[in-house]
């Protein structure tokens, strides 16, 4: 198959800067685009061309289309805080909704063909069946979720109308680092669970709280799909395989193990990676939280060649664990 040239929106960003490597190291020409406003310019590798603007800009996107020769968009870019989507949700509307289209009207322009989608777990909201299929009713109860399944909307009826097809990945919980840490989750302040006590584990933050241990599951905390991002990564090159592969075909697919850990079993597993005890504090319940959240990941394993290599709590959290003491390096601290 031939490789295309790649752009990677959002490739500074967590999520983003693993796909790179996955692209590069499968020797995929790359390129980034990042307004930087939460990435990083150290997690794009070296050699790759990084231009910092925004998705928005399609001038900017014209120019790097012309100029990398474009055929494949892999869309990472946005805002991923779903309290915060509460809180203010033309934020998430324009950074997750009116960008993407801003960005897909610009691919449709310069005639690229394939177009990736990071969308997320959040567009079925509170399932009412765990594990959840691709065919469980999208609901979401947030605007960080609707943002996102708006998208996928505009995805599908642009797919029908002009010469594109995509694939939308619908992520469980993402965590983990590069198993070489050449990059990881980065982000201060993240509110992920397993950078969160991995924080804790080494003395960045005093404590972890436990929202809710009244949940109808084996331990009373919220069960969650814990998939690492490398794995996640891959996901996301095979998806691009199959579209050049099928052009009139467009997918839709959970991605995750289709297995659940709780709350307390992820932060049992950090204290046995780092041989230390973190302190965990119980707090109420937050709104919105369901009980478990587990991908029926069937129709990705018939769809792709995709075999897992991280399905492993403690390697999950070893890398993450790796990560985190690299960075405490890169930025100086103490």
């Amino acid at each position: 198959m031939s490789k295309v040239p790649v752009l990677v929106t959002g490739g500074a960003g967590y999520i983003g800067s693993h796909a790179v490597l996955a692209l590069k190291d499968a020797g995929w020409p790359v390129a980034v685009i990042d307004n930087l406003t939460t990435g990083f310019r150290f997690a794009v590798p070296e050699g790759v061309p990084l231009y910092e603007g925004d998705i928005e800009d399609s001038a900017l996107l014209a120019r790097i289309f012309a100029e990398q020769g474009t055929r494949a968009i892999m869309h990472f870019a946005g805002s991923i805080i779903v309290p915060e989507s509460v809180e203010n949700p033309l934020k998430y509307y324009h950074n997750n909704t009116a960008k993407s289209r801003a960005l897909l009207a610009a691919a449709v322009e310069a005639g690229v063909p394939h177009f990736i989608f990071s969308s997320t777990a959040a567009t079925y909201g509170i399932p009412e069946v765990s594990p959840v299929t691709e065919d469980s009713p999208k609901a979401p109860i947030n605007p960080y979720g609707m943002s996102k399944l708006m998208t996928e909307t505009m995805l599908a009826d642009t797919a029908r109308a002009h010469p594109i097809n995509y694939c939308a990945l619908r992520y469980f919980n993402v965590a983990g680092a590069d198993p070489q840490a050449r990059t990881g989750q980065s982000t201060a302040g993240a509110t992920h669970l397993i950078k969160v006590a991995v924080e804790a584990a080494l003395g960045k933050r005093s404590h972890v709280s436990v929202f809710g241990t009244d949940y109808d599951t084996p331990d009373g905390t919220g069960v969650r799909d814990y998939i690492h991002v490398s794995d996640l990564a891959n996901a996301h090159v095979l998806a691009l395989e199959a579209l050049i592969e099928h052009p009139a075909r467009s997918l839709t697919m959970n991605c995750g193990y289709g297995r659940g850990f709780s709350v307390l079993e992820v932060l049992d597993a950090v204290d046995r990676v780092t041989n230390l005890t973190i302190e965990r504090r119980m707090e109420p319940r937050r709104a919105g939280d369901p009980d478990s959240l587990i991908s029926d990941n069937r129709r990705i394993k018939a769809t792709l060649p995709w075999a897992p290599k991280y399905a492993d709590l403690d390697t999950i959290v070893a890398h993450a664990v790796a990560w985190e003491r690299k960075l405490t390096e890169i930025r100086g601290e103490s």
